[in-house]
């Protein structure tokens, strides 16, 4: 590291502590020839997961965009915004987990139905109509007899 005053190229470190967002190190240095201290942060360089979409467009993954959808989804529905950051911070983390460099807009998609479903029925059947793209009331109603059934069992 070189010192910001003097220029040289050796420094020793004072102290490291954690930052209070615990996403980085901040390191207080001191310069071995002129003496002054100085502050670093360090921090894990990551790689930008990519979501490749349906027509082969790629995009940085955007939590914030499963949280638009759901919250859509959930319009007028007893679902709390906390409950929905839960949801996509679980996809989110499943994905991160399971992808290094690239992710199917259509597994993200999955993924999000799937957790919803468990949340609410109705928010479930909104987002699963946008999302599959229904393209006529039949689909529409196989959803729908799909969460019944699974109500009933």
């Amino acid at each position: 590291m070189r010192c910001p005053y003097c220029n040289h190229n050796e420094d020793k470190v004072i102290d490291s502590r954690e930052t209070a967002n615990g996403i980085s190190i901040r390191r207080r240095r001191e310069c071995i020839n002129c003496g002054k201290r100085f502050t670093t942060y360090e921090y894990i360089e990551k790689t930008p997961l990519m979501v490749v979409k349906k027509d082969g467009r790629r995009e940085p993954f955007n939590r914030e965009k499963i949280i638009s959808g759901l919250i859509r989804a959930c319009q007028k529905r007893n679902v709390s915004v906390e409950s929905l950051d839960k949801l996509a911070l679980e996809v989110e983390a499943q994905i991160q987990k399971k992808f290094d460099r690239e992710v199917e807009s259509r597994y993200i998609g999955e993924l999000v139905v799937d957790k919803l479903a468990k949340v609410d029925d109705v928010a479930y059947v909104r987002f699963a109509s946008v999302y599959r793209q229904f393209k006529d009331v039949n689909q529409f109603m196989r959803e729908l007899k799909d969460v019944l059934n699974k109500k009933i069992k």
